[in-house]
């Protein structure tokens, strides 16, 4: 069933270098540098090359936070860019009666805290630590081309941008890395395992987080649909013209512009490709039945499809049986992991818990 399925999507080859020879496990350097190439001249634009220095200065620090349960720090991330430092806030949570946790990289919506979307003490009590960033600290959502502040600004960037120059989503992407930076300095904390996170247009953030910067140990997708998880080929959500008309095709670079309407299922690329390029680490992508603008049953097929690469390299993708995913269904065996939740676009608690639930179960593996 889920192999007729596959063919009715005419999904990119993933196994298969732009020469036409086979992928083999000595060529997978060289078709992982293809496909990034492909997403990058088409749909993200091209990350420019990570800061010489990244430093971090604790501002605060609470020890009483839950109750005494977790340390709480405020800190401050630095590094240089061609205009000059530039800093962006970052809070941590650290469980006290954890030593060295692994860690979730939340890219937030909103600055404060606590938040709808971040369950603090649930993750702290379930020995994770937390680190969680807002995603306009480091460039704006005003869509339409507004590259007037943040990394846009410090790196130049502007409406007159080439054709492949990076979009927000690489400017989301690179805040993520800077603050990995400054994790992986920290002694009381396991950065190693780091699992990066987002929902939405920060779970596309999230996956190309991943996809760039082999360092997080995990990616996890939340409801990311178009330009995340969810295949645009022959897909049932949005599409590019959604992007245009709602301004935020400034998330992408111009490129993506280009493949709207008629073109749409003949881009050179695929969302496959983006979770490809993740294997043979972790890989954890969630989906709500009810959100349709994020297709669910693409996300499905697309993590399915990519689960070739984890295959090549000796490791099993996504497990599932022969059948589409129902509301309820969790996939968790392989190094690829999937649920599907009832109802609507939300990280919500019961998300929280798959995603933890499946990090524990690698982590005692």
């Amino acid at each position: 069933m889920l192999n007729q399925e596959l063919s009715s999507r005419a999904l990119l080859p993933i196994l298969t270098m732009d020469d036409g020879r086979p992928v083999t496990r000595e060529l997978w350097p060289a078709r992982r540098a293809e496909m990034r190439r492909a997403l990058e001249t088409y749909s993200y634009g091209v990350t420019p090359p990570p800061p010489a220095h990244v430093s971090g200065e604790i501002l605060s620090s609470n020890p009483a936070f839950c109750a005494g349960k977790v340390l709480e720090q405020r800190i401050r991330i630095t590094f240089d860019t061609p205009s000059g430092d530039f800093s962006f806030p970052l809070a941590l949570f650290v469980p006290q009666t954890v030593e060295k946790p692994p860690v979730f990289l939340h890219i937030a919506f909103r600055r404060e805290l606590p938040d709808r979307y971040v369950p603090i003490e649930e993750i702290t009590d379930a020995g994770f630590a937390l680190a969680v960033f807002c995603y306009e600290d480091v460039v704006n959502d005003a869509h339409y081309g507004d590259y007037s502040d943040g990394l846009a600004l410090a790196f130049g960037t502007d409406c007159a941008r080439g054709k492949t120059e990076w979009g927000k989503i690489g400017m989301w992407a690179y805040g993520a890395s800077r603050a990995l930076d400054y994790l992986l300095t920290r002694t009381d904390i396991d950065a190693a395992h780091t699992a990066v996170i987002g929902h939405s247009r920060l779970g596309k953030t999230a996956l190309w987080a991943g996809a760039q910067d082999e360092r997080f140990w995990c990616s996890i997708s939340n409801d990311s649909g178009y330009g995340g998880a969810a295949t645009s080929k022959h897909g049932e959500g949005e599409r590019v013209r959604d992007f245009l008309r709602a301004g935020s095709w400034d998330w992408f670079c111009e490129n993506f512009k280009d493949y709207t309407d008629a073109r749409e299922d003949e881009k050179p690329y695929d969302q496959s490709f983006l979770l490809a390029l993740i294997a043979p680490r972790l890989l954890c992508v969630g989906s709500a039945a009810l959100d349709q603008g994020a297709d669910p049953k693409s996300e499905f097929l697309t993590s399915l499809w990519a689960s070739q690469a984890w295959e090549l390299l000796g490791e099993p993708g996504l497990i599932c049986p022969d059948r589409l995913p129902v509301p309820g269904d969790h996939f968790a065996e392989g190094r690829v992991g999937y649920h599907l939740r009832d109802h609507r676009h939300y990280l919500s608690r019961e998300d929280w818990n798959r995603y933890i639930a499946f990090l524990k179960a690698k982590l005692n593996g």
